[in-house]
């Protein structure tokens, strides 16, 4: 699922649902709520699945794997369009953040491989 940007940064550009944590809510609670904020969609969390650190703009994007808790979904307040997207699909020329591309291409490789993994990497400026 992929979302595109109605916010700054990377206005238009296709991302995951993602977002910040709010006060008294655990990592996996901000991101169910962010994937029904940004997409509709509620989603079952199955792992964490790749932490990615970005230490020149003082950030770590932690992403999960969910499921889709109903077939229902719909673009929120920061998203011009929400989408389901085959692998061959994905526009990686218009994929808001690295992060995010580093983490579908994770994603990609782990489904390929049949068994999924946690990925934890460093992204250098």
């Amino acid at each position: 699922m992929l979302c595109r940007r109605a916010i700054e940064p990377r206005y238009g550009f296709w991302t995951l649902p993602a977002g910040f944590m709010e006060n008294g809510e655990s990592a996996a609670q901000g991101a169910m709520r962010e994937t029904h904020e940004e997409a509709g969609a509620s989603v079952a969390i199955d792992a964490p699945f790749a932490l990615i650190s970005i230490p020149h703009i003082n950030q770590v994007h932690l992403f999960y794997r969910g499921r889709l808790e109903n077939p229902n979904y719909s673009a929120g307040e920061e998203s011009l369009a929400v989408t389901l997207l085959e692998p061959d699909e994905i526009p990686w020329l218009d994929i808001a953040f690295r992060s995010v591309t580093l983490c579908l291409k994770h994603y990609l490789s782990d489904r390929r491989a049949g068994q999924f993994g946690f990925h934890e990497t460093s992204l250098a400026p």
